[in-house]
C-alpha cells in the first residue's frame, strides 16, 4: 500500500504484514542459514502457516504498540527487514533490530532503513533511548550501530546461549538529543 524509498537503487522500506507470508517464507528459505547465524529470527517459520503466524505475532505487537516489523525490498524482492522490539512509549524506550539474506548485504540497506525507524521513534513517538543488542561476534550488526552513531553501553558476558555456545551480547544505544545532533551534522555535511 505504501513504501518509503531508501535511495536510488530500488530499495524500499515497507510494512511487513501477515499477507506477505508466502514472500516472507521464500525470503527466509533463501537466507535461513545466514539469517540464523546469531539469532533464531524466523526459525519457526517453516511453512506458510508458521510464516503467517510469525508475521501475525508482530502485527499483534504493532496493534499493542510494543513492536513491529518493516520489510526491506530491493528491486521488488524482499531481502530483509528492520524491527522495533520492546517498544515502551510510556518510558520512551525501544529496541531496534534487523535481519538480511545474503542478497541484501553490503549495500547499507539496514543503516538507511534504521535511520527512518529511529527518526520515527524519536520525532513522532517521543522515544528518548533507542537500544541495539547484538552478539559480540556479529560484526556487521555492530558496524550498523557504529554507523548510526550509537554508543556501546557494555557487554553482557556469555548471557545468550545459542546453538551450543554462550554468546556475549553487546548493548548499544543512542539518546534522542544525540540522534538529533548527528542528523543536524549530517544535514550540514559535517561527518
Amino acid at each position: 500500500m505504501y513504501a518509503i524509498p531508501l535511495g536510488d537503487d530500488g530499495a524500499e522500506l515497507r510494512p511487513l504484514e501477515p499477507w506477505h507470508a508466502e514472500e516472507f517464507l521464500a525470503h527466509l528459505e533463501r537466507g535461513r542459514e545466514f539469517i540464523n547465524q546469531y539469532v533464531p529470527f524466523g526459525s519457526k517459520a517453516v511453512d506458510l502457516d508458521t510464516a503467517r503466524e510469525t508475521l501475525q505475532r508482530y502485527a499483534d505487537m504493532r496493534a499493542a504498540d510494543t513492536g513491529s516489523l518493516h520489510g526491506l525490498w530491493l528491486e521488488g524482492k524482499l531481502v530483509g527487514g528492520v524491527l522495533f522490539l520492546n517498544f515502551d512509549a510510556e518510558n520512551a524506550n525501544c529496541e531496534v533490530g534487523c535481519w538480511l539474506e545474503p542478497a541484501g548485504t553490503g549495500r547499507g540497506l539496514v543503516t538507511r532503513a534504521m535511520r527512518v525507524l529511529i527518526d520515527f521513534a524519536v520525532e513522532q513517538r517521543g522515544v528518548h533511548r533507542v537500544e541495539w543488542i547484538a552478539s559480540a561476534g556479529n560484526t556487521p550488526s555492530l558496524n550498523v550501530a557504529r554507523r548510526l552513531g550509537m554508543t556501546r553501553d557494555g557487554v553482557r558476558r556469555e548471557s545468550y546461549p545459542y546453538r551450543g555456545v554462550r554468546h556475549d551480547l553487546e548493548m548499544w544505544s543512542i539518546l534522542a538529543p544525540e540522534w538529533r545532533e548527528a542528523r543536524a551534522r549530517a544535514a550540514h555535511g559535517d561527518h
